[in-house]
């Protein structure tokens, strides 16, 4: 059973910074795709950013040029840095394994089936 376990949330001002982990465990780690995601209060789990194992990322337009997705293999950990935070990024965040090994650093929830517990971030203006 894969187990994720995001770390590295907290409050922040805005125009902050943040770095997010996920360490995975329980299960393969190897040439599957990961995403972060996040969820508002009343509001639906968006997509942020994703990347394959090869490296190939994707984001979405409201983080591109602000978070930067990364992974290391070798410690089964994906990584968020945040910068220039605002507070409309204020979410739980929540990282993601891919159903199947792919290249494609999908966007939508139904191509992820491993799911962590999720991690606060809040940003004050």
């Amino acid at each position: 059973q894969v187990q994720l376990v995001e770390s590295g949330g907290g409050l922040v001002q805005a125009g902050g910074s943040l770095r997010l982990s996920c360490a995975a465990s329980g299960g393969t780690f190897s040439g599957y795709a990961m995403g972060w995601f996040r969820q508002a209060p009343e509001k639906e789990r968006q997509f942020v950013t994703a990347i394959s194992w090869s490296g190939v990322t994707r984001y979405a337009d409201s983080v591109k040029g602000r978070f930067t997705i990364s992974r290391d293999n070798a410690k089964n950990t994906v990584y968020l840095e945040m910068n220039s935070l605002k507070p409309e990024d204020t979410a739980v965040y929540f990282c993601a394994r891919h159903t199947r090994r792919t290249a494609i650093p999908a966007s939508a929830i139904y191509d992820y089936d491993y799911w962590g517990q999720g991690t606060q971030v809040t940003v004050s203006s």
